[in-house]
């Protein structure tokens, strides 16, 4: 069944939710089982008890070769490494303690301890003083961050290396990493830094080390523990309050938002570990182990946690807590308990150690992890209890010949199984833990009644689990947990959310894996295939009551099963009839019962709102038998016995099934899990049982009311009745057709069902559809037929994201629909279905390299669509390398020979995050991008054509964002394209995305126009434009149509690709020059077809069109002057007494304060030995040599306006400086100094009518505090930055009578890092600014003085908008915001630009003067809120704003009548907003859980929630 909307979260979410852990394995003997093994911890106590360690049966003296079956006795070496857990080395009295009652007994405190039971020469660690401790061997520190991991790993390794106790190429090794929290502690400072994906990335260094080093490992990986244990050591006396604050705060409950952070550390790190990447050698392994993450505190009987085992500085153990964790470990190693939660309390009894057992002698690995009995039915929940049993059957044999007939099939017979459905088939939720509603989110495929494989019938009762004990040898099953794309699924193709008539593609993927799969004999091999779906059609049926509707429910089951009677030799399918969901209500209605009835309503809200004795309700329950009659007619026809080798037979168990209750009469909980909508394990096992019974008893008597609350005996076959009964054995007549065997199919359907596919076919009218004569041997006489290949890259347009989804299933974006792909989709055909490849299949219907069905870049469906979601322009160049090698290596490709269309689209994610680096996101770096791409193809692809399909106009998707009355998510759309939703109407920010667009798609317009592609016959590049204009299409009341875009509002519809691939087809035959460049969406755009005069596929040669070539060089320009012409330069008729009310020539007087920059260091200088002039006549806010037109300086464009303004500095040195007061190597600590010597300066001078005079005075002030910020944190901190500059502007404010301040904000002063290639950059810039440009990139160092950055930012502006200097008409100051976002400039070639600089790549040469001359300009002239907050260095003499009549007055706060916006922020967890009651509004529901999806990675691991 399907969690749907809010809902979905149970489902869709899943997949991006990684799971792999395995399940619990075998109980072994305990160590402790005999008198007196109980060892009880009181404080000061040392451990004792009574251990006789293991049989010397348990021992063994044979090496193993493989790590899958080492025994303890084996190990050799024991070391760990990572965080050690503690804050001083724990101190006991020794590795082994006496009992007093019996000295010969001892207790173990190490592991390495325990492991000297089995093996006396065990060297290792110890937490004693052990005669086998070795330092060396013990690589943990404390607190240690993961990114110190690999330095530690490599450290172990020549540790290793180097001991001559150790044979390194020989012994085994017992490796243990215990991962610890600071990382996760320090997310709120830096969330790129300390995100899972990042943190797991380090981790994985780690591990590759100890990989590709260390022979003969078995590595423990313990994982971070939860936020709730974390919570709970909160309040102690010091506890993770001064350094875990990120995720605890003392006294308050944990977040939601914190615990999605620690979910999202969890499920990245068991993705990494599921992957199977450490299990490609026999002798290498690593095993997750949730010790620490399964954790809880057990509480006092004040309701306290008891936390004897933690010393007091937080999560850190003591002595004892080390102890009891290391037993705990060897327990997981030889008893694995992935669901077992490990109560750890000091006081109380030590745990019990637990030996190999004959059953299970190896260390547990998840390849061995079904290896002889199963896990601990204690280590299970309640609901998880008694879900094992015996089987007792004495029929257990197959046939003596392989049956021919599906009739005389016995259950010992069957040699593969398979299973299709929704989320009750995939498991989700089936091992989740009593209350752990989003652990409903994973997929427990292992335990799935119909499928699962986990473990053995003792302890798991699944349809897979009794037939192996038939036939040991069955394959097919799931296990563990994942998605129906993850190899442990196996046949398990059930979907989560599906409905009936999604089953198609499921049975398309099944198809192809049983004919593929080389353990599968396709043809000889029996299959059972169980088949339960519909559940999902009736939570929804009263919002479409005609797509639900009975017939087109039956013909999806109808086309499914044809599919598989077509497809599928010797199959028995089990065609289960959807269950009686009525009963499911009670868990909604009755209070007596603890479910989350929100979150029932939303899951299945048609089945749960009718009110009772409705019509409503009747209809339903009409519906719901309705589905059950016309399933069993379908069968009935006999449509599926017409060979001897297959039948469909139903399995009614669930048609009447009753909610199961407790011993109260009230339905029992502990048959569902913790949504009460999924089963749990243990009502898994009862339907595996009456499937089972269902499947041995004949037709016309099979049990369709099925008791969920009894004990269930399993049934046996019987020597009279050995076989799987069909209708054919139970000597059945169907009551629908008497005849039985028919080869005609009946009509089973009463009226005609339209496909709703139908609306996205397309006819092809075209009657030439041959090839060329011979394979050409120029792409420019290359005709739509003789294409053999396409293939594709780009992001997640191209790979489908949300292509399919239904309206309002938000969640179902993340789905990647490739088959449905505009460019690049294969599913169906063109009748049902209008892609590229389907057009070009009607030419050429052996075309190959398209992608079908659904998934990521790991399933093989996909082929040459190397997309993925959230692609840049940047990963391009590496999609096309996994291209070219596909198609160099497939057998289906002639590589030299065949013609391929290869399509590429990119660019959406570019322009989306273009506000956030306008220099990594630039028009010169995308192109450039794109250029290393197609010089790739270019190099290495013979015989191509490539669509370079433009970058498609993104500004009109705005009107999604903005039109209220939409249902569209606008939250999540913010976060998908911040830069193009974000910025208002008429904004500075809004017109430079506006060009950023257009310059993206004229950059690569420039490209294609060089011609570069075009220099030989066999390889060309068509710029194909249909997206260059496009609007958003408009219903008739003014709306915008979402139909047209996937459910998210953000990524396309199947709609429009169907017309994005129409368009693409048509200007791949509309000539060079003369193409469309508008994607009308709502056009009838009908197909175009090649013409006998013009058969190609459209090039510049077939086109006779001539290609512009490049731009012809620019000459450089003379000067960095500017030109200005106002028409509003005149002065105010009366001198204002208002700040608010000045003119630019109303001002007299100019002034500036500030370090080397403002003294225009170095700007003019050729040579390192000219560094040190001061050339302050070209300073940016105060320098006056010669005019505007020569140079640009805020004094001269003053001069504009009042030709005898005053204080500007000329010339070299400080002998004509005047009021410029600022002095080089000055920081914040100075202003003060300056302020009063500029106010003195004034006062004196005989030039200015001090009291009279309007005065402009430019602050700009903090690089060389960031730059010694490392050297003395308090004294170059945020707040004494800002308490200084507060100091400097108070004199200002008390002393200084009319006067206009700019306070230019601080630069963002990372992009520096990027200006090192020359020798003047290499000597000087490590020393001008060592604590910014020396930190190594990702470091901790440059996070910490990238976010200080960000901070002095953050509080000059709270500062300045405090209102603090808006209390008289005289005085005022200004924050010019144009340096928050410094964008680095860069040269036609991408790098970045040096005639901006001086010689030393720090200091401004005279052309970086004149732009931050601009820059403080124009800010002047913006409104406060909608000033432009990034530097835009490109040269234009003309770019310099003008005084309107408008707005004819320097803006100031109280002129531009705005409340600014705050430009900076601080990075914070993410925060839900609630309703008066404390509920999540209906947007906010859905976006909670997309929000917990996006925590993991949206955007990155690549996710699909972007382009």
């Amino acid at each position: 069944m399907r969690c749907q909307t809010a809902g979905v979260l149970v489902l869709t979410l899943s997949l991006q939710l990684i799971q792999g852990l395995a399940e619990d394995l075998a109980e072994g003997k305990q160590l402790s089982d005999k008198e007196n093994g109980a060892n009880v911890l009181g404080d000061g106590e040392t451990f004792m008890g009574h251990w006789v360690g293991c049989g010397e049966e348990m021992l063994s003296s044979s090496p193993s070769d493989s790590v899958h079956a080492l025994r303890p006795s084996q190990i050799k070496v024991v070391v760990k490494l990572g965080d050690a857990l503690t804050v001083d080395p724990p101190q006991l009295s020794g590795h082994l303690s006496s009992n007093e009652k019996d000295p010969g007994s001892w207790m173990p405190d190490s592991l390495p301890d325990i492991l000297k039971s089995f093996n006396p020469g065990v060297i290792g660690y110890s937490l004693g003083n052990g005669n086998h401790a070795n330092t060396s061997l013990d690589q943990s520190v404390v607190r240690a961050k993961d990114g110190e991991l690999p330095r530690l790993a490599q450290k172990l390794v020549t540790s290793l290396k180097n001991n001559r106790l150790i044979d390194f190429q020989k012994d085994w090794k017992l490796i243990t990493i215990f991962l610890g929290i600071v990382d996760m502690c320090a997310y709120c400072t830096d969330q790129e830094f300390y995100s899972a994906e990042r943190v797991v990335l380090r981790i994985k260094e780690a591990l590759d080390i100890l990989h590709r080093e260390i022979p003969r490992a078995y590595v423990n990986l313990v994982e971070m523990p939860d936020i709730n244990l974390l919570h709970q050591l909160a309040n102690r006396a010091t506890g993770p309050r001064g350094w875990c604050e990120c995720l605890v705060k003392p006294h308050e409950t944990v977040d939601l938002s914190a615990q999605i952070v620690n979910w999202d550390y969890q499920n990245t790190l068991q993705e990494l570990i599921s992957s199977g990447i450490y299990d490609k050698r026999n002798d290498f392994t690593v095993v997750l182990q949730p010790v620490l993450k399964n954790m809880e505190i057990p509480l006092t009987a004040d309701g306290k946690p008891k936390l004897s085992c933690f010393t007091q500085s937080g999560f850190q153990f003591n002595a004892k807590g080390h102890a009891l964790l290391d037993s705990s470990l060897w327990n997981n190693m030889i008893q694995p308990s992935v669901d077992r939660i490990e109560v750890l309390e000091c006081t109380a009894t030590v745990p019990q150690l637990h030996c190999p057992s004959q059953e299970r002698p190896y260390l547990f690995t998840d390849q061995n992890r079904n290896y002889g009995s199963s896990r601990s039915m204690e280590a299970r929940g309640p609901s998880q209890q008694d879900s094992g049993n015996k089987l007792t059957c004495t029929e257990r044999n197959p046939s003596d010949a392989v049956p021919v007939s599906v009739h005389k099939l016995r259950p010992a017979d069957i040699k593969v199984i398979a299973a299709l459905g929704d989320s009750i088939t995939s498991g989700n939720g089936a091992g989740a833990r009593p209350n752990n509603l989003f652990d409903v989110l994973t997929q427990y495929r292992g335990l799935s009644w119909s499928i699962g494989g986990d473990e053995n019938i003792t302890t798991v009762i699944t349809l897979t689990n009794i037939l192996r004990e038939f036939n040991p040898s069955l394959v097919g099953y799931s296990t563990g947990t994942g998605r129906e794309d993850t190899p442990q699924a196996f046949l398990n193709q059930a979907v989560a959310g599906a409905e009936s008539g999604e089953l198609m593609s499921q049975v398309k993927s099944l198809v192809k894996l049983l004919s593929n799969d080389v353990r599968i004999n396709f043809q000889e091999d029996w299959k059972i295939i169980t088949l339960f779906i519909g559940g999902n059609d009736l939570c929804e049926c009263c919002k479409d009551p005609s797509k639900y509707s009975p017939e087109n429910f039956t013909n999806s089951i109808q086309n499914a099963l044809d599919l598989l009677h077509n497809e599928v030799p010797r199959a028995f399918v089990n065609l289960v009839t959807v269950l009686n969901i009525l009963p499911l209500r009670e868990l909604f209605t009755n209070t007596g019962v603890n479910c989350p009835r929100f979150l029932l309503k939303v899951l299945c809200e048609c089945v749960i709102n009718p009110q009772d004795n409705s019509i409503q309700l009747e209809k339903l329950q009409a519906l719901n038998r309705k589905y059950q009659e016309r399933t069993h007619k379908l069968v009935e026809s006999g449509r599926y016995d017409t060979r001897e080798d297959f039948t469909v037979v139903i399995q009614p168990f669930l048609e009447n099934i009753e909610i199961p209750r407790d011993k109260n009469g009230l339905p029992d909980r502990t048959y569902f899990s913790p949504d009460c909508f999924h089963f749990s394990l243990k009502g898994h096992s009862q339907a595996a049982l009456g499937l089972w019974n269902n499947l041995l008893e004949p037709l016309g008597e099979k049990n369709a009311n099925q008791t969920f609350d009894g004990h269930i005996n399993i049934s046996c076959p019987s020597k009279e009745q050995p076989y799987l009964r069909t209708y054919r054995n139970s000597n059945f007549t169907y009551p629908n057709n008497p005849g039985q065997l028919t080869t005609v199919a009946p009509e089973t359907t009463e009226t005609t069902i339209v496909p709703s596919q139908e609306i996205f076919g397309s006819q092809l009218l075209c009657k030439d559809r041959a090839p060329s004569d011979v394979i050409p041997n120029s792409v420019h006489s290359l005709r739509p037929a003789d294409v053999k290949v396409i293939g594709a890259v780009g992001d997640s347009l191209t790979a489908g994201n949300g292509i399919g989804s239904k309206p309002n299933d938000v969640l179902d974006v993340l789905t990647q629909y490739r088959g449905l792909s505009f460019s690049i989709g294969g599913d169906e055909s063109l009748r049902s279905s209008t892609t590229l490849p389907n057009i070009l299949r009607e030419f050429n219907p052996s075309l190959t390299g398209f992608s079908t069905g659904k998934g990521n870049l790991e399933n093989p469906q996909t082929f040459l669509n190397q997309a993925f979601a959230g692609a840049l322009a940047a990963d391009l160049p590496d999609q096309v390398r996994r291209l070219v090698s596909i198609m160099k290596n497939h057998p289906k490709i002639d590589f030299q020979n065949d013609w391929k269309v290869i399509n590429m689209f990119i660019g959406g994610n570019d322009i989306c995050n273009y506000c956030t680096d306008l220099a990594y996101y630039s028009p010169i770096n995308f192109t450039r991008h794109i250029e290393e791409a197609l010089d790739i193809l270019l190099k290495e692809v013979p015989r191509a054509f490539v669509n370079l399909i433009e970058v498609l106009e993104l500004i009109p998707l705005r009107r999604l964002h903005q039109d209220t009355q939409l249902s569209c998510p606008r939250t999540l759309v913010r976060m998908l394209c911040y830069c193009v939703v974000k910025p208002n109407e008429n904004s500075p920010e809004l017109q430079m995305m506006i060009d950023a667009n257009k310059a993206y798609q004229q950059s690569i317009q420039k490209l294609v126009e060089s011609g570069k592609y075009d220099s030989g016959e066999n390889f060309t590049v068509v710029l194909q434009p249909f997206l260059r204009h496009m609007e958003v299409p408009i219903l008739d009341n003014g709306h915008p149509d979402v139909s047209y875009f996937a459910p998210d509002c953000f990524h396309l519809s199947r709609k429009f690709h169907v017309q994005m691939s129409k368009s693409l087809w048509n200007s791949m035959l509309q000539p060079v020059g003369k193409k469309s460049d508008f994607q009308n969406v709502t056009a009838n755009i009908s197909l175009n077809c090649p013409t006998q005069d013009q058969p190609f596929l459209r090039t510049f040669k077939n086109s006779n069109y001539t290609y512009q070539g490049p731009d012809p060089p620019i000459k450089p320009p003379e000067n960095w002057g500017s030109d200005l012409s106002c028409s509003e330069n005149l002065t105010s008729e009366t001198k204002p007494t208002s700040v608010h009310r000045l003119r630019p020539a109303d001002i007299n007087v100019v002034a500036a304060m500030g370090d080397s920059l403002t003294v225009g260091f170095g700007a003019k200088a050729k040579t390192l030995l000219q560094m040190k002039i001061q050339y302050q006549g070209v300073a940016w806010s105060i320098g006056g040599d010669k005019s505007l037109e020569i140079v640009t300086t805020l004094p001269n464009i003053l001069k504009k306006f009042n030709p005898n303004i005053y204080g500007f500095a000329t010339g070299i040195g400080k002998h004509m400086s005047n009021f410029n007061v600022a002095v080089p190597g000055s920081m914040s600590h100075d202003m003060p100094k300056q302020a009063r010597i500029l106010v003195q300066l004034m006062k004196n001078s005989s030039e200015i009518n001090f009291k009279q005079d309007w005065k402009v005075i430019t602050l700009f002030i903090g690089a060389n505090d960031l730059c010694e910020y490392c050297k003395n944190k308090e004294v170059y901190s945020a707040d004494s930055y800002v308490k200084h500059i507060e100091e400097a502007l108070d004199i200002l404010h008390q002393q200084v009578p009319r006067a206009f301040i700019n306070m230019v904000q601080i630069l963002e002063m990372s992009g520096l890092r990027r200006l090192k290639n020359t020798i003047g950059c290499a000597l000087l810039q490590k020393h001008i600014c060592p604590c910014f440009l020396n930190p190594r990139e990702n470091s901790s160092e440059l996070h910490e003085i990238m976010r200080v950055n960000k901070d002095y930012q953050t509080k000059l502006t709270a500062l300045i908008y405090s209102g603090k200097y808006d209390t008289n008409e005289e005085f005022t100051v200004v924050l010019q915001p144009y340096f928050t976002n410094t964008i680095v400039p860069l040269n036609s070639i991408g790098h970045p630009d040096l005639s901006f600089f001086s010689v030393d790549c720090f200091h401004l040469s005279e052309r970086g003067q004149a732009e931050m001359a601009i820059g403080l300009w124009n800010n002047m002239l913006e409104r406060t809120g909608h000033k432009q907050n990034y530097n835009n260095f490109t040269h234009n003499r003309t770019k310099l704003k003008c005084p309107t009549s408008d707005a004819p007055y320097l803006f100031t706060h109280r002129n531009s009548a705005i409340k600014p916006e705050n430009t900076s922020t601080k990075p914070t967890l993410t925060t839900v907003t609630t309703t008066a009651k404390g509920v999540p509004t209906a947007e906010q529901r859905v976006w909670l859980i997309v929000l917990t999806a996006m925590v993991a990675a949206i955007l990155g691991q690549h996710w699909s929630w972007s382009f």
